[in-house]
């Protein structure tokens, strides 16, 4: 039960007396919306007109998360943000703004303005100011694990029965719910959930259940196998650097134990199961062979980084604008780059998908909206990164009970900022990159009373 000071008369001392509960379920209704957000995304939903992806439930669920938001803080009267959350969170729109205005064709860059703003300024700033205290932040986080546990069950299904999408002629790549036209889907809720699990694990949250502990740790190991076998090599590289940065913080000892544990569910389970075994050592390999040999995904993914230094170069400050990328392509692009990538499997007959982005997060930024807009986002994205290390570094030394926040939020923001070396935005996981960037921010950005409470 919490606790209060009661202001004591003239020479008496203070006196502590109980306050009630903050209402539990009643007062936390505002997070349904980013609970739904979360796990919205599983749901499959069509196509747009002219191929491209229509609206999602995860989508609709974010903008209501969006208006949520607005309205209490209308009710309320509250000011919205803090001057250094307003600067950190608000920056990315100036070059989305730029980016929009300079565009060939500006009416045609809306629809990429309205995606950029919803993706990485207004759902951070709805799960910020959504989020009242520590609990809320873990059940959001927990919502993560309880996505990436079903996703990887059936992930794990699918090659099990040779239902997965399409991977070296045979239909065992794990792919969730999310099929194969987006093949980065399961992978990437998989490694949040993970990441939370074993933030959870690493650091159990004072006063909780006994099973809690070991749940989270099995729970992390289990989803080692649907993340191998998704077959994404950009997703282990960041996993792996995640996993690295939050051992590294919870200190020697238990970074050393958690890795001999690691090491030896990995061993079981890949190893001494033999799950896919053959095949995960031979998309490991490839790390350290696209130089010599690459295959025919890894060369087109240079010749589109290639394409997009060269719009960058064209238009060094301002970009080719929003949604520019695949009208410049070709003229950029080598000869060498296919016409698109072959998906099949997983209950969808074969396609073929165009390739309209570098995969490559930074790089998009760098050719569509300049050095301005990348200057502007990457600004945002080092600030929330650095002020949540700083303040998870904080809490450890003060033996603070909100360690285990700081270690997702850790985690999640470095997984993201790793990945997008591989990866853009695109599918229906897009909305949850916003969430990270929230909770993230939340723990780095939020006041110490807020972000403090246990």
């Amino acid at each position: 039960m919490a606790t209060t000071l009661t202001a004591p008369a003239p020479g008496a001392p203070a006196r502590t007396v109980a306050r009630p509960p903050s209402g539990g379920w009643r007062s936390r209704w505002p997070l349904l919306p980013l609970i739904a957000t979360v796990l919205l995304p599983a749901l499959p939903y069509g196509m747009g007109e002219g191929g491209g992806p229509a609206v999602g439930p995860a989508d609709v669920a974010s903008g209501v998360a969006v208006l949520v938001c607005v309205g209490r803080l209308l009710y309320l009267r509250r000011r919205p943000l803090g001057a250094v959350a307003a600067l950190v969170l608000g920056l990315p729109a100036v070059g989305f703004a730029v980016a929009a205005v300079t565009a060939a064709d500006p009416a045609a860059a809306l629809p990429g303005l309205v995606r950029y703003l919803q993706v990485f300024v207004l759902v951070p700033a709805a799960v910020y100011l959504l989020l009242r205290d520590v609990h809320g932040f873990r059940i959001v986080a927990g919502a993560l694990v309880v996505l990436a546990a079903v996703q990887g069950v059936v992930g794990v299904h699918q090659y099990v029965t040779g239902t997965g999408a399409s991977y070296m002629g045979e239909e065992v790549r794990a792919v969730g719910t999310f099929g194969p036209s987006d093949i980065m889907g399961m992978a990437t809720v998989v490694a949040y959930g993970l990441l939370a699990a074993t933030a959870c694990a690493l650091r159990t949250p004072r006063n909780a259940p006994a099973w809690l502990r070991p749940c989270a740790a099995v729970v992390a190991v289990a989803l080692i196998v649907p993340l191998a076998l998704s077959f994404s090599r950009g997703v282990w590289i960041a996993t792996a650097a995640a996993f690295l940065v939050v051992l590294a913080l919870t200190g020697r000892r238990q970074a050393l134990t958690s890795l001999a544990v690691l090491g030896a569910s990995a061993v079981v389970l890949v190893g001494g199961f033999g799950i896919g075994s053959e095949m995960i050592a031979e998309r490991a390999a490839s790390v350290t062979q696209v130089t010599r040999a690459p295959d025919r995904s890894v060369s087109d993914r240079y010749a589109m980084w290639s394409a997009a230094g060269g719009m960058w170069r064209e238009q060094p400050l301002t970009g080719v604008g929003l949604k520019g990328f695949p009208a410049h392509r070709d003229a950029h692009a080598s000869i060498g780059l296919s016409s698109g990538s072959d998906t099949a499997g997983a209950g969808q007959a074969f396609r073929r998908q165009a390739l309209l982005s570098p995969h490559n997060m930074y790089l998009l930024v760098l050719s569509e909206q300049g050095l301005i807009g990348l200057t502007a986002i990457v600004g945002s994205w080092a600030a929330i990164l650095l002020g949540a290390v700083r303040r998870l570094v904080r809490a450890r030394s003060r033996g603070h009970a909100a360690v285990d926040c700081g270690l997702v939020a850790v985690a999640l923001m470095t997984w993201q900022s790793v990945n997008f070396l591989y990866s853009d935005i695109g599918g229906p996981t897009t909305v949850l990159s916003g969430v990270v960037l929230g909770l993230a921010a939340w723990w780095a950005l939020a006041e110490p009373e807020e972000a403090g409470t246990a």
